[in-house]
């Protein structure tokens, strides 16, 4: 892995792709045990976690179902304090486990609104499920089910993740590079 510029900023390795997978693969034997029996609902946040969607539902091994949902939060490398839903859900949730999955997890904004919604829909239950999660950016009392890897504060891009839209289908996960900027 080398570093690469994306728009106006340099990034450096962070992750590798075969450290995603099997963290993501940790993850869906988690959920292998604990959902076996409940024929859940996916609910994968575009356009950050397709990718980790697609991976971590090829591990899962029991009856389940997927949908997708876009929030929007983010400019460039700041978020916005204020969240969109772009579009919505339009499968019945009721009396259904839902799996909310997302790419990253940072102040819970995107999140809170997220659970707020499908609260109105009567699940039986809602999981939260990050592949990334900042816990010293979180400003929202929720909580994370299933989390593939807590990291720093940093700025990231590639497996989903972007800049400026920018960087989603790189395999591996990198950093901003401070020295280079």
């Amino acid at each position: 892995m080398e570093s690469i510029k994306v728009n106006d900023k340099w990034f450096k390795p962070y992750l590798s792709e075969k450290t995603i997978l099997e963290r993501v693969k940790a993850v869906a034997d988690r959920m292998n045990e604990e959902l076996k029996d409940k024929n859940p609902i996916f609910l994968a946040v575009l356009n950050g976690a397709y990718i980790f969607a697609a991976d971590l539902t090829r591990f899962i091994n029991f009856p389940m179902e997927i949908s997708f949902v876009k929030l929007a939060s983010y400019q460039g490398t700041m978020s916005t304090g204020k969240v969109r839903e772009i579009f919505g859900i339009n499968e019945n949730l009721e009396g259904r486990t839902v799996v909310v999955v997302e790419d990253i997890v940072d102040t819970g904004r995107s999140m809170k609104q997220m659970l707020e919604s499908l609260g109105t829909r009567n699940p039986a239950e809602i999981k939260i499920c990050t592949l990334l999660f900042k816990p010293g950016k979180l400003e929202e009392d929720i909580k994370i089910d299933y989390c593939a890897m807590e990291i720093p504060n940093d700025f990231i891009l590639g497996y989903g993740l972007d800049y400026d839209q920018q960087g989603r289908q790189l395999r591996d996960i990198y950093v901003v590079d401070e020295d280079r900027e």
